[in-house]
């Protein structure tokens, strides 16, 4: 049997090609072995089983073939919240915390009605309820297996105020009437084209859905309908923020401009400096498409 530390020593050599080889043989140690990071630190001559060590070279082997790190430890932290993930959800990237931190400086502190349009695993909408526990928030999806995952979520931060609802873009709203009723809609949609998918990482394409990514030919499908039927569901003055991709800028806001129903158009840069946030608030109540 081998140490928790000759373990590490030895996941960490394998994993040398990896961009943070002493951060992941951590994580996957911490699955295989179920022990805490203070445990990792306090007690590294700790034995571990044959059985744990076994697990351990599994993950490191599966991970050397490209699965990524979140599907093999089964969490990814968003907004210091620890979310289940597994390859039915895309996973949560760090840069999506601006669209959380741009909802909330837009929403109101009192009650508020919040859509959160192609939830996956609930990152943003269940970060939003945490900050706005008075919100009534409506998370939607597509995939039902990515809707059951979010509702674990939630639960596993005591969270009440979302309604999870299945359903295509806006169709479930229409189901629950909330025609102008609607404070802020937020949304990570599919935003990578065709030809950007050929391009992105093995990992990516190999284990990620690609309905939760890539849009279409242009990658502006999804967006452009968000930018025509969003108003339709928010109140007058009401916020559609969505996230956008490296490159869009231009074309989202070509998008927005063309519709009379957004009064008023910005943009939002992550910390990389890339435009990652598009904004629109609506003017009276938009038509319906």
């Amino acid at each position: 049997m081998s140490t928790i530390q000759e373990l590490f020593i030895k996941g960490r050599a394998f994993l040398k090609d990896k961009p943070h080889p002493h951060i992941e043989a951590k994580l996957l140690l911490f699955k295989c072995a179920s022990i805490s990071e203070e445990q990792f630190y306090s007690s590294p001559d700790l034995e571990l089983s044959s059985a744990e060590e076994r697990r351990f070279f599994r993950l490191i082997s599966k991970r050397l073939s490209g699965f990524p790190i979140p599907y093999l430890t089964g969490n990814k932290e968003f907004w210091s919240i620890s979310f289940k993930v597994s390859p039915a959800v895309m996973i949560p990237r760090p840069e999506t915390e601006l669209l959380v931190e741009k909802a909330l400086e837009l929403a109101p502190r009192e009650e508020v009605t919040i859509v959160d349009i192609g939830t996956g695993c609930g990152n943003i909408a269940i970060s939003l309820a945490k900050e706005l526990p008075k919100a009534k928030i409506v998370a939607t999806d597509i995939s039902q297996r990515a809707l059951k995952l979010a509702s674990l979520n939630a639960s596993r931060q005591n969270i009440s105020n979302i309604n999870f609802v299945q359903g295509s873009l806006f169709s479930p709203l229409k189901k629950l009437r909330l025609r102008g009723k609607c404070d802020l809609i937020v949304a990570n949609p599919p935003y990578v084209s065709r030809k950007e998918w050929t391009r992105l990482p093995q990992e990516v394409k190999e284990y990620e859905p690609m309905r939760a990514l890539v849009s279409g030919k242009t990658g502006l499908e999804v967006i452009r309908k968000l930018a025509q039927e969003a108003s339709y569901y928010l109140k007058p003055g009401g916020y559609l923020l969505f996230e956008i991709g490296y490159g869009q800028k231009d074309g989202v806001k070509s998008l927005l401009a063309s519709n009379p129903c957004w009064k008023k158009i910005e943009f939002f840069k992550d910390l990389s400096g890339n435009w990652r946030v598009a904004l629109g608030k609506a003017m009276p109540l938009g038509k319906e498409r």
